[in-house]
């Protein structure tokens, strides 16, 4: 056999797990309507407020309290005459781009510890691990609550605040992962031929947990979505004038009765976006779960 077809037959072999896990994930037909719904949120919020003819802080008092679908607002108008739909687009950018964020970093941060935790054991490990039980003693909420209680309210201190918050979940699973891997064959074998701790950890063990990094990854951005929606829902999250679908909620709440739109649209994107990462969560969990490749 040619070196050109060996090196052919290897990548199709490495490409071969890759195509597995996507027709799994294409079987999951929740998973992909998430994925749809997700992408044409987010498609929505990155264009929409580009081509809407308002702007998300113009204000038209003779407009006040329009109607959805009646006139030129397609959604209505708030308190102020401001057109609603262009303030959702705008609150989903904020919105998404704290979740995004706060996700990157309690994924970094929680991976990390984990990986510290679970590959020396001992005494770190310990130590570690206690830690993160220790946090995740405190409800969630509370802690989030009493954070941003010390902090200015913007998107960067929300969005550390977020994270402060998510990234114990991700070191447990992390940490469970690293102690399995750590025995394996390729851990033991880079080992004894002098690999340093970190080159086994990032390039060794790492690369094999990526699974389950990437599920809990994804449900974490669910997560930060209602996490948000609650700290600015309670006044503590994103101030106005800057939008963002808590604080949207939030201003709605003495309207309920007379323009109820104003907190429908809103909730109505919180839980499009939440179940959508939900069911791209589960659909990842199913697709690169290595136990369906032996089914």
């Amino acid at each position: 056999m040619s070196a050109t077809a060996g090196i052919g037959l290897e990548t199709a072999a490495e490409a071969r797990p890759g195509r597995r896990a996507l027709r799994r994930f294409l079987r999951h037909r929740l998973a992909v309507i998430g994925f749809v719904t997700v992408v044409a949120l987010v498609l929505a919020c990155a264009i929409g407020p580009e081509i809407i003819p308002y702007g998300p802080l113009h204000i038209d008092l003779m407009a006040r309290f329009t109607a959805p679908f009646v006139g030129p607002h397609l959604l209505g108008t708030d308190q102020l005459g401001r057109d609603l739909l262009v303030r959702l687009l705008m609150a989903g950018r904020v919105s998404l781009t704290v979740c995004f964020s706060a996700m990157l970093i309690s994924t970094a941060a929680g991976t990390l510890v984990g990986a510290v935790a679970g590959y020396f054991g001992g005494w770190i490990g310990s130590a570690l691990m206690r830690f993160v039980d220790a946090v995740l003693c405190f409800p969630q909420i509370f802690l989030l609550l009493a954070l941003a209680a010390f902090v200015t309210p913007d998107v960067l201190t929300i969005t550390l605040v977020i994270a402060a918050t998510a990234w114990m979940e991700v070191a447990r699973v992390v940490e469970a992962e690293m102690k399995s891997l750590r025995e394996r064959d390729f851990a033991l074998a880079a080992e004894v031929l002098g690999a340093s701790n970190g080159f086994i950890i990032f390039r060794e063990l790492l690369p094999n947990a990526v699974a389950p990094i990437v599920v809990a990854a994804t449900l974490n951005v669910a997560r930060a979505i209602l996490l948000e929606a609650y700290v600015s829902f309670l006044g503590y999250g994103i101030q106005p004038p800057t939008p963002s679908w808590g604080n949207m909620l939030n201003n709605a709440q003495e309207y309920l009765a007379s323009a109820p739109w104003l907190a429908l649209f809103p909730g109505v994107m919180i839980t499009l976006a939440v179940t959508g990462f939900n069911f791209i969560g589960d659909g990842l969990r199913d697709a690169l779960d290595p136990r369906e490749d032996r089914a």
